[in-house]
């Protein structure tokens, strides 16, 4: 496998006509990295991610791996490799010759081609299927073939491309924690779009969050969540409450927010309850028709259940509340 490459974005932009997809963003990514590319639709993720394959143009700015400016150069010379939202399986060829395929474009022999193509698929669990057809497969098995499939050409960098999106629910944690797996131990550059918090939360280093073809903020998950720089970040992620205070924004954790009975310093009527398993989810509006939630451990709401119409107090501890820009 190729050795590991930090990947740099100078000032990169795409433009379509007037439109500006990707807006002279900057960006450091260091070899060896989970990144995930986090945003809403339309907030230039996948352009950018597009732009780095060698898939879409770039207007302005660079692209450097590994020390090289690879902006101008072709996909094949990048040291990428892209796994696509469709998997795009040959359905015509068997697992074997879809994962050996690059190998055969590049003129290597068929015994040498296959005995690297069933070392893949032994890393993704799929060698006992080797012989069958993509049709003849479930959504999380064409997957790990894709991956295969785009590792033989041993990229510095792998672009995934809302990898997990066609899964089922269940499905999609087990993938979740493979990819983690895969990553860890080839030691490669993963670069991941994707729309779920979640999943950003759950397999970056580096969480990337993008809008209106900016980056907005980017850091560790942890970082992200617990300290988001702007209201849309706060509300992207979600978990937060938007608090407007005599000295501005503030976002308070919904874990951290504190209901009492009557009224307060901060008055709210509940709207409605949810029961969440460890809490119960109460969402209360105030006076002047703000929307907040809180997450009530079971047992304290099983003591005093809050019904709808409840008059509270919100509330929470000193040190809870972070500013927003």
């Amino acid at each position: 496998m190729a050795q590991p490459a930090a990947l740099e974005l100078v000032g990169l932009t795409r433009r379509y006509g007037p439109v500006v997809a990707v807006d002279a963003i900057d960006l450091k990514i260091p070899a060896g990295t989970y990144c995930c590319l986090l945003g809403p639709s339309g907030c230039g993720k996948t352009t950018t991610l597009r732009m780095i394959a060698g898939h879409e143009s770039v207007s302005d700015g660079d692209l450097v791996l590994g020390g090289a400016n690879v902006t101008d150069l072709e996909p094949a010379r990048r040291g990428t490799a892209m796994m696509f939202q469709s998997y795009a399986l040959f359905p015509h060829l068997s697992v074997l010759d879809n994962v050996a395929f690059a190998l055969r474009m590049r003129g290597v022999e068929k015994a040498p081609r296959h005995a690297r193509a069933r070392e893949l698929l032994a890393l993704v669990a799929m060698e006992p299927y080797a012989d069958r057809l993509p049709s003849q497969l479930s959504g999380g098995q064409q997957q790990r073939v894709a991956l295969a499939r785009a590792l033989i050409t041993e990229p510095q960098i792998l672009l995934l491309d809302e990898p997990l999106s066609a899964l089922d629910p269940f499905l999609r944690v087990r993938m979740r924690a493979e990819l983690k797996r895969l990553q860890r131990e080839l030691g490669i550059t993963f670069i991941h779009v994707t729309h779920g918090q979640e999943e950003a939360m759950a397999l970056a280093d580096l969480v990337v969050l993008m809008n209106g073809g900016k980056i907005e903020q980017q850091g560790s998950p942890r970082d992200v969540w617990n300290a988001p720089r702007t209201e849309f970040v706060a509300r992207f992620m979600g978990g937060h409450n938007i608090v407007a205070t005599d000295a501005g924004k503030i976002a308070v954790r919904c874990d951290l927010t504190r209901l009492a009975r009557g009224d307060g310093p901060r008055p709210a009527f509940v709207q409605t309850t949810e029961y969440q398993g460890p809490h119960v989810h109460v969402a209360v509006r105030t006076a002047d028709g703000h929307e907040h939630l809180a997450l009530v451990p079971e047992g304290e709401f099983e003591r005093d259940p809050l019904e709808s119409g409840a008059l509270v107090s919100l509330s929470w501890e000193t040190g809870a509340e972070h500013p927003l820009a």
